[in-house]
């Protein structure tokens, strides 16, 4: 405990002036040298000084002990991905905050507290807490440096500045390779790689993740790296490892009961089995998503449109046309343009393919190409018109769709 400092707060809790408190002890400027950690009391000194505030030294060690407890825990709770632990620690670590800041630990709660927000997804108050920590920066130990910035690059992923928190987790592995070696860490590379498209280092580093969160039984985590690569495996054309993850996955999700995280694996089990070119299965996959989502979000909303899809390729034009009607009801409500476009564009497919490719180039490509969207999207589209110009004989057109592809 910083005695001193915890000395000063009481004294002025209490409403005790200092030469009230040093009477009979120490002169006022030796009690003031202390108060400011200017000077070390010995121990009869102190213990007279706080035998008359009536604070106990041994309470006062007990209660640093506490936090000290508590912190760890709580890391291990945010490690493990343990949301229920990870409340109910942070509630406890609340009720003894007031002795923190006279505790080795005040740095350490303020950038717990950074984590905790992170992990809450409470992007706003996140923001804030790293503005305040970056005033005291210039106080960190070497491993709180090192929380800080890894933490930072963790609230630049959910800002979706991907190419900037990979800078500065390179920039942590290279200068920090002990501590930036932690199964956390090495997944959050392989999150910030995947959303980048680089699916080659993604593995790389998701495997890496994988093995120690196998080594510790991070069950939780397991699943998050499995996800990981199963989805980096497909976009890679490794479909065998994909289908091996997503199985693994699956089994292992409904034992555990991850309800929140079936959906999500279901969805991209869906994806895989149509670029293996199994469409029904994908469609089986994709409906078991869809139906254990909530409804009219984003989430549903991708998802929704994907049937659609897979239903116009099936040939089922009628399911199709009741999918694009609903998505494009709902992306209008959400306020996404994208899909509300992408549906208008399949109804007119299905009504009127000759008007469609019209939308297609008049308003579909150009609205893709201004946000810079996917090139899977833009491949597929490219090609399309590029076929039907060259099969209406406009091989200026048809070219120009060529050139963009390639």
């Amino acid at each position: 405990m910083e005695m001193g400092a915890l000395i000063k707060y009481y004294r002025t809790q209490r409403g005790i002036t200092q030469s009230e408190l040093a009477k009979g002890i120490c002169s006022v400027p030796h009690l003031s040298k202390i108060e400011n950690n200017f000077k070390e009391a010995n121990d009869e000194t102190l213990a007279l000084l706080l035998e008359r505030l009536e604070i106990s030294m041994g309470e006062m060690q007990e209660k640093e002990g506490q936090i000290k407890l508590l912190l760890r825990e709580f890391s291990s709770a945010i490690h493990f991905y343990q949301k229920k632990e990870i409340e109910e620690i942070f509630q406890r670590i609340k009720e003894v905050e007031p002795f923190i800041p006279f505790s080795r630990y005040i740095y350490i709660w303020e950038l717990y507290k950074f984590r905790f927000l992170l992990f809450k997804g409470q992007i706003d108050e996140a923001t804030r807490q790293r503005d305040l920590l970056y005033k005291l920066k210039k106080n960190f130990s070497q491993h709180e440096d090192y929380l800080f910035r890894y933490y930072h690059a963790i609230l630049l992923i959910l800002e979706g500045q991907y190419r900037n928190a990979d800078e500065l987790l390179e920039a942590l592995y290279i200068e920090n390779e002990q501590e930036a070696t932690s199964g956390e860490f090495l997944y959050h590379r392989a999150l910030v790689k995947s959303s980048l498209d680089q699916p080659g280092h993604a593995i790389h580093f998701g495997k890496m993740a994988l093995q120690l969160f196998m080594n510790q039984h991070n069950f939780t985590r397991i699943l998050h790296t499995l996800m990981l690569l199963g989805i980096n495996y497909t976009h890679s054309h490794i479909y065998e490892e994909a289908l091996g993850c997503f199985q693994h996955l699956i089994r292992n999700a409904e034992i555990l009961r991850e309800e929140r995280l079936l959906p999500q694996i279901y969805h991209n089990m869906g994806y895989l089995q149509s670029k293996m070119g199994d469409f029904k299965a994908a469609l089986t996959f994709y409906k078991k998503s869809l139906a254990l989502q909530d409804t009219h979000n984003y989430d549903y909303l991708v998802t929704l449109y994907t049937i659609g899809e897979l239903h116009f390729y099936l040939h089922s034009l009628d399911k199709a046309h009741e999918c694009f009607q609903d998505v494009h009801t709902m992306a209008r409500d959400l306020g996404v343009k994208k899909f509300r476009l992408l549906a208008d564009y399949y109804l007119l497919r299905i009504a009127s393919p000759e008007k469609s490719y019209k939308f297609l180039e008049a308003k579909v490509i150009p609205f893709f190409e201004e946000v810079d969207e996917h090139s899977e999207y833009m491949t597929k589209f490219y090609k399309l018109l590029a076929d039907y110009y060259n099969q209406q004989n406009m091989a200026q057109k048809a070219v120009k769709y060529l050139y963009k592809l390639t």
